[in-house]
């Protein structure tokens, strides 16, 4: 699928010969001869084990999976994901916030298999996942995390996180700790959001039988075998978490329902409303939005699910909605039970949407669709929603597969997508490491992040910018405060390896040393700066 001008032009609803550059308006001739070769050759699919860029593009790592984070011991994290930062007062400096989504228990104990490990080291993997925050510095072109820093801090899955409003879930206000960290959101206030994705890998899942009776299916977490020494509550989990990333406090949000939150999108709708998207990343699940009530709180509102089919955002209330009220006995149950309430409704079953982000001229709601084996769907799309009189907070929208992947148009499986302050899409790739470069997926080679302009010469066209090493996953693209600067996440370099002392890739320390996930800046050429 190729997009034309006029797609264009109605995708963006404003001049393709306009682009937003620091708040203002200017010329995109310069991106069209950089999109046309004269800055930037897309680079060829490749399956090295390395970070591989295209020319003009430099890399260096940040931070990785070890780094020692404090004088209290703590570690960055395993399987880095989401990035976000939060600026520091009077300073180029900034706090970063980096999720850590799940550990592969063979390098992170070191074991051969996984009945192996001792309670101390499934605690030790415990502290791995959740997120870590660290103070970041701009030096010259580069940036540099101070070793130091009063903010370095880690949140993992034994951090004491209370619910929003102090209700009790599962019998209690706090959860211990936050996992399967994936994507997540930024507030208006600066907060970051991280969202819980595949909970249920860790600690299992409940269901309920026709008479209400609670079932605590523990099957999906021998996937890592935490629940035989710290058992939880499965309720506890699958929640979009509020961290302030200037103290570390944070809180679990009821309101924005129970799934496996890939994302949570923050915008202001045209009445002042916060609105936060978020995805539910399993087949045949749900897109979802939060209308709260207040323009600084996330602590109360509306959770809407998508019917594409009708063109509307249909309200999960037990008030206004007696199918709702005849299945949960109160608000939080259902909310507890999103997806049973979703169903319940008439939401459309979805092709996996995972991360979401709004052009910043348009308003306009593009979901990553990443993939539906089940359906036949291997490629995945890219869909876009458009709100009614491009207002967050409208009820009614048009929705439309905006582009699909394929070997046409040259990328499979889109997953994280971050638009730059030109309104460019950047997007990396999820293909499953049981699938990468086998059918139908040969022609990607190794995941990769792309460039897709939306004006010029070369729009509507995926560019390869970068391509990850061997086993890994890139993730959570941001771009620093100057726009020189991409940071990326290299997740799970090496997954699927025989064994730890045998790995597949050894990034990026080289030699024979084990691979690490880690955080790269990626320096963009000067013609490309996004600021």
């Amino acid at each position: 699928m190729k997009i034309n001008r006029r797609q264009l032009l109605e995708f963006l609803g404003a001049s393709a010969g306009l682009s937003l550059m620091g708040g203002g308006l200017v010329s995109c001739s310069t991106l069209e001869s950089w999109v046309s070769g004269k800055a930037f050759t897309p680079l060829a699919p490749t399956n090295t084990d390395s970070l591989a860029l295209a020319e003009g593009f430099k890399s260096q790592v940040l931070i990785g999976w070890g780094d020692p984070l404090n004088s209290k011991g703590e570690l960055f994290g395993f399987n880095n994901d989401y990035i976000q930062w939060a600026p520091l007062k009077n300073s180029k400096s900034l706090v970063m916030w980096v999720n850590h989504e799940y550990v592969d228990p063979y390098f992170a104990s070191q074991v051969e298999s996984l009945g192996e490990r001792t309670r101390s080291q499934v605690q030790k993997e415990m502290h791995l996942v959740g997120g870590s925050l660290f103070k970041v510095d701009a030096k010259g072109s580069q940036w540099d995390w101070d070793r130091h820093s009063i903010y370095n801090r880690r949140i993992d899955a034994f951090t004491p996180i209370p619910f929003s409003n102090g209700e009790k879930v599962a019998g209690k206000t706090k959860a211990l700790g936050t996992l399967a960290n994936c994507a997540g959101g930024k507030t208006p206030w600066g907060h970051i959001l991280t969202c819980e994705e595949n909970y249920d890998g860790f600690v299992g899942e409940v269901y309920f039988t026709n008479s209400g009776k609670r079932v605590w299916d523990r099957k999906k977490a021998d996937k890592y075998g935490w629940s035989k020494f710290f058992p939880r509550p499965p309720e506890h989990y699958g929640w979009v978490v509020e961290v302030n990333p200037w103290t570390g406090e944070a809180v679990k949000h009821t309101g924005l329902g129970r799934f496996a939150h890939e994302c949570a999108t923050c915008t202001v709708s045209k009445s002042g409303q916060l609105v936060v998207y978020s995805g539910d990343d399993t087949e045949d699940e749900h897109l979802y939005k939060f209308i709260s009530d207040s323009p600084t709180s996330l602590k109360s509102g509306k959770l809407y699910v998508a019917s594409l089919e009708q063109g509307r955002w249909l309200p999960l209330d037990l008030d206004s909605d007696p199918r709702l009220k005849k299945k949960f006995s109160s608000s939080l149950e259902m909310l507890i039970r999103t997806r049973e309430a979703a169903k319940i409704v008439g939401a459309t079953p979805l092709d996996r949407p995972e991360d979401i982000e709004i052009h910043p001229v348009s308003g306009d709601v593009i979901v990553a669709l990443t993939n539906n084996l089940s359906r036949g769907n291997s490629f995945g799309s890219l869909l876009k929603i458009q709100e009614k009189n491009s207002d967050a907070s409208s009820l009614e929208f048009d929705a439309s597969t905006f582009l699909s992947g394929g070997e046409e148009t040259g990328f499979a499986c889109p997953d994280n997508l971050a638009f730059d302050s030109q309104g460019d899409l950047w997007f990396t790739t999820d293909i499953s490491n049981k699938s990468i470069n086998k059918a139908p997926y040969e022609f990607m080679k190794n995941n990769s992040l792309f460039y897709l302009p939306l004006k010029g010469a070369g729009a509507g066209k995926a560019h390869r910018v970068a391509s990850g090493p061997v086993g890994s996953e890139l993730t959570g693209p941001v771009f620093s405060p100057d726009g020189r600067t991409l940071f990326l996440s290299v997740q799970h370099p090496g997954e699927k390896s025989p064994s730890y002392k045998n790995p597949t890739s050894h990034w990026p320390d080289g030699g024979n040393a084990m691979p690490r996930s880690a955080v790269v800046q990626i320096e963009l050429p000067t013609r490309l700066a996004r600021g």
